[in-house]
């Protein structure tokens, strides 16, 4: 891809991630200077004295001696110029240690991705985070340990050579330890499956369908990353905006050593500060996890006056309100995620929450749908007066509807913000499919016959050149296994997706998956594609709930996996890892994490069942997720009834097709207005947001923009050398610290492991929502 179809990101420029193209001066160690001849080509010596905004001879924007990354054409050498090094230290990558490391940080980085599932706000664990982690670990391995030609003995000299005793710890190892912890959580979405079945089936999966459907699940989609890495890997123009912090980072710890302790210094006063905070808004304060000046005004009012306040102003509860103007002070659910991602992402997205403010109220205030029946917010099924509508009471012993039990119950109604997050992510997926299409169809076939003659000049890819590919067949034999695994499965009849079902959910995740995997390499980002699965399941499944979950499972792990394995294989490509260690190791990784994560989820389902099971939920635990999957199953289950053309939602599956038409009309007008084709605008980004969220805590969004508007518009712009040494960092460091406290709160005070120890009720943790607005 030669150049960018449409304006990458923010107007203007997008700042330096990396150190190492910094001035050089005396003070850095001489090898950066080559470094930075081998990124560039023609460093620029600078005494650090620039003025704001300066350029020097090769065009570049300097601020105060440090390169600003330009947007348009230029985007990609930029990249490759200013952030990321093509150094190749030629280390050894795949070795014990790595090994070890990763998997011991794999339990932990599962166990607390799997306990967000069952909170108000779904996130992970900061893959930064992790690899700052996992690189403590790995140089205190190195340097409290003998090395092994202290020793006389040649058995224990090879050893401890095995062991990695007193070697210097590696960039390649420190990628491939992280690799592995981070691909624990590729096996999540077969293990949500596996939730909603005990929660609202009352029946656990049997040892056969957890191990096999969990392998299956977990591996199905990698062969179509193997396929499409000339599309979504190799170009240059692939950045994937998320990895770029880890790769800054592996570079600065391995390459500028010196630096290292200041560093970690200052990564340790931040993960400690926050931990110590993050007691207060999850614990001790809950207040802070969400405050309104409005809602704190309407205290003395009648209870209908806060009753609309709550719904436009709350938003610390889970499921209470919109959370307008709402600030979360709990680092937990605003996360380092805006620290990174680029600004032109950032605009679409805010772009989104205005018309999600405006939708989902007036949706609500209009009573469309019966709105005002229901709870405002709530992913839950219920029955047309209201009451909570349950799955079993239709349910038979198979798994399937029992259309005479329904007739008597009713057909379920979904409450207006859950509509409105149906339609936007059939918009979105609509949308994403014409705008790749439009804006990126030539490049994709330009990159693909670069690839294919080894001309695609990105300078990483041509580093790379030197290792052995992964050939193909094994791509295809991995596929095998994970296919026949699937066909054991629903074979046996556990599931009630027949055969055939099982194949069309592999081909519909195989034809999303390469326009998901364009989207995420530019812009950082995605849209949720779940609910095509499930409608297309629904149509060729009427009547099973549960062959519509697996259906969408096995469909929609193809697309995440696809994603996941190429975002870690241009890691690989950034940092010079060989292809065959990455494919190795992230199989590894994924099939540990999704045993760990099968483990925690059956522990709190067992230990929190009840409010699991609440359509609300409260400040700490929350079943929307869940819930969201089986109402999503269920009615699509009755697609015919609930989405027909004559039904009351059918506006949600029509709205694939306008989503469709969305880039169309935005392409026009570029045409007719071209000055809005100088605006990053992408309306699959614009429309998912509108809808996202419709459910859980909403308190974060004032804060996550705060905290973007601070990062990316101010301090990359106007203070590159701050931003480039401590951005990414300190997130890291706070994602970290947050997390941490919150595994131990969960298990030790907030019932995760069976018994709960709330703290006392005061003004700053009240009874009911924490922000006081009901």
């Amino acid at each position: 891809m030669p150049r960018y179809a449409e304006a990458p990101a923010d107007g203007s420029e997008v700042s330096s991630g990396s150190q190492l193209t910094k001035r050089v001066n005396k003070s850095e160690e001489p090898y950066e200077t080559v470094t930075e001849q081998k990124a560039t080509g023609h460093p620029r010596e600078t005494d650090g004295e620039d003025s704001l905004g300066s350029r020097g001879d090769d065009d570049v924007l300097y601020v105060k001696g440090h390169p600003v990354i330009r947007n348009g054409n230029r985007l990609c050498a930029d990249v490759s110029k200013f952030i990321v090094s093509v150094r190749d230290d030629g280390d050894p990558s795949l070795t014990f240690r790595s090994i070890v490391l990763g998997s011991v940080f794999t339990a932990l980085s599962s166990v607390i991705t799997m306990l967000y599932v069952f909170k108000p706000y779904q996130a992970q664990v900061s893959a930064v985070f992790l690899q700052l982690l996992v690189y403590v670990f790995g140089e205190a391995w190195a340097r409290l340990t003998p090395r092994p030609d202290r020793f006389k003995w040649k058995w224990l000299q090879t050893v401890l050579t095995f062991l990695n005793f007193g070697q210097r710890f590696t960039i390649k190892e420190h990628v491939v330890a992280a690799l592995i912890a981070s691909s624990g959580n590729n096996g999540l979405n077969g293990v949500e499956v596996y939730a909603v079945e005990r929660l609202f089936y009352n029946r656990g999966v049997s040892a056969t369908t957890a191990v096999l459907g969990t392998f299956s699940m977990a591996l199905c989609g990698f062969v179509l990353a193997g396929i499409m890495r000339p599309l979504i890997v190799y170009p240059g123009e692939m950045v994937y905006w998320s990895t770029l912090p880890q790769v800054v980072l592996y570079q600065n710890l391995h390459f500028d050593r010196r630096a290292n302790k200041d560093r970690l210094t200052k990564f340790g006063w931040a993960m400690l500060l926050t931990a110590v905070w993050e007691l207060f808004p999850a614990y001790i304060m809950t207040w802070l996890s969400g405050f309104s000046i409005f809602c704190l005004a309407s205290m003395n009012a009648p209870k209908h006056t806060r009753t609309i306040f709550s719904t436009i102003f709350g938003g610390a509860s889970s499921n209470e309100g919109m959370g307008l103007f709402n600030f979360s002070l709990d680092w937990q659910y605003i996360q380092s995620t805006y620290l990174s991602l680029p600004i032109k992402q950032q605009l679409n997205t805010w772009i989104g929450y205005v018309i999600l403010y405006a939708a989902i109220l007036g949706l609500y205030y209009s009573n469309a749908w019966d709105a005002k029946t229901f709870p405002f917010m709530s992913t839950s099924l219920f029955q047309s007066n209201g009451t909570q509508f349950s799955t079993s009471s239709v349910i038979n012993s198979q798994g399937t509807i029992d259309f005479t039990k329904l007739e008597e119950t009713g057909l379920p109604s979904l409450t207006s913000a859950t509509v409105w997050g149906y339609l936007t992510q059939n918009l979105a997926i609509g949308a994403l499919i014409t705008h790749v299409f439009i804006f990126y169809g030539k490049d994709m076939v330009l990159a693909w016959k670069q690839s294919r003659s080894k001309t695609q000049p990105d300078p990483h890819y041509q580093a790379m050149l030197k290792y052995k590919e992964v050939p193909m067949w094994w791509y295809l034999v991995l596929f095998i296994l994970a296919f026949v695994a699937g066909l054991i499965v629903n074979i046996k009849g556990e599931t009630t997706l027949p055969v055939w079902g099982y194949i069309v959910s592999l081909l519909l995740g195989a034809f999303i998956a390469p326009f998901s995997c364009v989207l995420y390499g530019l812009y950082g980002t995605g849209v949720s594609t779940n609910q095509l699965s499930k409608m297309v399941a629904g149509a060729l499944h009427p009547g099973r709930p549960l062959a519509n979950l697996y259906f969408a499972s096995w469909s929609h792990q193809c697309i995440l996996l696809s994603v996941n394995l190429a975002n870690w294989l241009k890691v690989g490509q950034y940092t010079k890892v060989p292809h065959r260690v990455m494919f190795a190791t992230q199989i590894y990784g994924t099939l540990l994490g999704a045993a760990l994560n099968y483990v925690v989820m059956t522990t709190i389902v067992s230990s929190q069942r009840e409010i699991l099971l609440d359509p609300v939920g409260n400040n700490v635990w929350s079943g929307s997720t869940i819930q969201g999957l089986n109402s999503q199953a269920i009615t699509w289950a009755l697609a015919k009834d609930m989405y027909g053309v004559s039904s009351r939602y059918f506006i949600v599956p029509l709205c694939l097709v306008i989503g469709l038409a969305l880039p169309l009309v935005h392409w026009g007008l570029g045409k007719v207005i071209p000055r809005l084709r100088k605006l990053p605008l992408n309306t699959a980004i614009i429309v998912s947001y509108a809808g996202n969220p419709y459910y859980g805590n909403t308190s974060w969004i004032w804060s996550s923009i705060v905290v973007g508007l601070f990062s990316q518009f101010w301090l990359r712009r106007r203070l590159p050398e701050i931003y480039n040494k401590y951005n990414y960092l300190i997130g890291a460091a706070m994602d970290g610290g947050s997390q941490i406290i919150i595994f131990v709160l969960s298990f030790a005070v907030l019932g995760a492991a069976g018994k709960e120890r709330p703290f006392p009720t005061w003004w700053g943790n009240p009874q009911g929502n924490p922000d006081h607005c009901l």
